[in-house]
C-alpha cells in the first residue's frame, strides 16, 4: 500500500491524531498545475478562445519542505476559483511572476520559483504535520483553508492584513495551493470545518463566503445594517449567492440579478424575493465597445424601484466593466458600490457626476483578514450560511471544471474531489445536519 493510500485509509477510519502524525509522507503527490514553458500558449488567442482544458495539467510533483510556521494538510477537496481560470488562461499576466517575487523575499519563499505552479485557493482535509512553530493545530485535526497568505512579521500585516504589503492569495500568487492531494500552507491559514458538511460542501466555502462576508458585513467595506437594500450581481454564482445570504441574515432587503430563471427560481428558494433575469429583461448597458447607454441604467434603476419602491443602498460589484456604470447609476445618493474583481474586464467606466454630485462611493474589497475569514467560516459550521455547491468534479476533472467556470456554464460553486473517493463523505454530525436542513444546504445542487 502507498504512503497516499494509507494516508487515505487512516482518515477514513478515524485514526488518532498520533497514528496520523507518525505515517509516512510521501515524496510526490498529484497537483493541478500550470506549466512555466506553456505560458505563452495563447498568444494571439482572445480570452473567450483559451482553454483551460489544455493547460491544466494532473503532475507527480515533490512534496516541499516544511517551514515553521506551516502545516500539511491531507487534500479531501478543493473547489475551482476565478483565479483559477485566470491562472489557467495566463491572464491578465502569468503567474510565474508572482511566484518568482515571492522566491526573492526569503529561503523559504525560494521554495515557490518552480517551472510549474500547483493551483486552487480552497482545500478541506486533515493536517498530517505541523512545523516547530505552530502552535493552536495538531495533526488528525480536519480543516478548511483560506486564501489570504502573508507574512505577519511585517508590522503592514498588522490591523487589518488585507492591506499588507505583501499580502498575496494562496494558490494564485504563491505556490502549493488546494486542488492537490496535499497541501502546504500557513498555520493563520487554518479554520475547522464543519462537521455537518462533507469534504467537497466544506471545500467551496472559504474564498466565496469570506469575500462576501468582508465585502457586506465588515466594517472595511460596506457594513451593511439592518434595513438596507443591496443590489447583488451574479447572484446565483459563487460569491453572489452567498451575499444573498448575509444580506438576508443581516435583516437586508436583497435584489439578485441572475441570467435565467432557474437560476431566479434558485434565489427564490433561498428567501430571496425580488430577482431580475437580466437575459429576459434584455439590458444592453453598451451601445458599443466605446459607449455606454444611460437609458439602460435608468431602466435598470426603474426595475429596481419597480420591485422595492426605492433605490438600493449598496451595490455588490464583481462584473467590472460590463455594469460597472450601471451600479454608480443605480445605487441610492449617499449609496456604496463596493467592488471586488472584474470578471467582465478591468477598465472600468462610469459617468462621475452620478458619484460626486449624489454623494455616492466605491468602495475597493479583496478577500478578507483572518478575523473576517475565521467569522465567515464560524457561520458556516453553525448552519447560518449555506453552501453554495452546485457540482463536483474528479481531481482529474479540474480543466474541464475551470472551462466551466470560464464559460459561465455553472451555478454557484464547483467542488473537486481530491484524494476523498467519492461525493458525501466527511460529514461527522448527521443530527445537526438534519436540523440545519438538506434542503437548505444543498439548494444550489438542486437548481444546477
Amino acid at each position: 500500500m502507498s504512503e497516499m493510500q494509507q494516508i487515505l485509509e487512516a482518515i477514513q477510519t478515524g485514526a488518532s491524531g498520533d497514528d496520523i502524525a507518525n505515517l509516512a509522507l510521501p515524496e510526490t503527490y498529484r497537483a493541478a498545475v500550470v506549466r512555466k514553458d506553456e505560458q505563452e500558449m495563447w498568444a494571439g488567442y482572445e480570452s473567450a478562445d483559451k482553454d483551460p482544458r489544455q493547460s491544466l495539467h494532473i503532475d507527480d510533483v515533490p512534496l516541499p519542505e516544511l517551514a515553521p510556521d506551516e502545516a500539511v494538510v491531507a487534500v479531501m477537496a478543493s473547489s475551482i476559483n476565478f483565479n483559477t481560470v485566470w491562472t489557467s488562461i495566463f491572464e491578465p499576466l502569468p503567474t510565474f511572476g508572482f511566484l518568482s517575487r515571492l522566491g526573492k523575499e526569503s529561503v523559504w519563499g525560494k521554495r515557490h520559483d518552480l517551472p510549474y505552479h500547483i493551483v486552487g485557493s480552497d482545500a478541506a482535509g486533515v493536517i498530517l504535520r505541523t512545523g516547530s512553530a505552530v502552535r493552536k493545530w495538531k495533526p488528525g485535526d480536519k480543516v478548511t483553508v483560506h486564501c489570504n497568505y502573508l507574512d505577519d512579521q511585517d508590522p503592514s500585516a498588522h490591523d487589518d492584513s488585507m492591506l499588507a504589503d505583501n499580502q498575496r492569495i494562496w494558490g494564485f500568487e504563491s505556490n502549493f495551493g488546494g486542488l492537490a492531494e496535499l497541501t502546504v500552507v500557513k498555520a493563520n491559514q487554518l479554520m475547522p470545518k464543519p462537521r455537518h458538511l462533507s469534504w467537497e460542501e466544506s471545500a467551496v466555502n472559504a474564498l466565496c463566503n469570506s469575500t462576501s462576508y468582508r465585502m457586506i458585513v465588515s466594517q472595511h467595506a460596506a457594513g451593511m445594517k439592518q434595513g438596507d437594500a443591496v443590489l447583488v450581481w451574479g447572484a446565483a454564482g459563487g460569491i453572489g449567492g452567498y451575499a444573498v445570504q448575509y444580506v438576508l441574515n443581516g435583516g437586508g432587503t436583497p435584489v439578485g440579478v441572475v441570467s435565467s430563471e432557474q437560476k431566479a427560481d434558485m434565489l427564490r428558494a433561498m428567501g430571496c424575493e425580488h430577482v431580475i433575469n437580466r437575459k429576459e429583461a434584455g439590458y444592453q448597458f453598451w451601445k458599443d465597445e466605446h459607449t455606454q447607454d444611460e437609458s439602460e441604467w435608468r431602466r435598470l434603476g426603474k426595475d429596481i424601484r419597480g420591485l422595492i419602491g426605492r433605490d438600493v443602498d449598496i451595490v455588490f460589484e464583481h462584473p467590472g466593466r460590463q455594469t460597472f456604470g450601471a451600479s454608480v447609476f443605480a445605487v441610492a445618493r449617499g449609496g456604496k458600490v463596493v467592488t471586488c474583481a472584474a470578471t467582465s474586464g478591468y477598465m472600468i467606466e462610469y459617468d462621475n457626476r452620478h458619484l460626486w454630485m449624489k454623494l455616492k462611493s466605491i468602495v475597493s474589497s479583496h478577500f478578507a483578514n483572518y478575523k473576517e475569514a475565521w467569522a465567515a467560516n464560524q457561520l458556516i459550521c453553525e448552519g447560518k450560511i449555506q453552501p453554495m455547491l452546485s457540482k463536483t468534479f474528479t481531481l482529474e476533472q479540474t480543466g474541464e471544471a475551470a472551462y466551466q467556470v470560464h464559460k459561465n456554464m455553472h451555478e454557484g460553486k464547483l467542488g473537486v474531489l481530491c484524494l476523498a473517493p467519492e461525493e458525501n463523505l466527511g460529514i461527522d454530525d448527521p443530527e445537526f445536519r438534519a436540523e440545519v436542513g438538506e434542503d437548505k444546504i444543498t439548494v444550489a445542487k438542486r437548481f444546477a
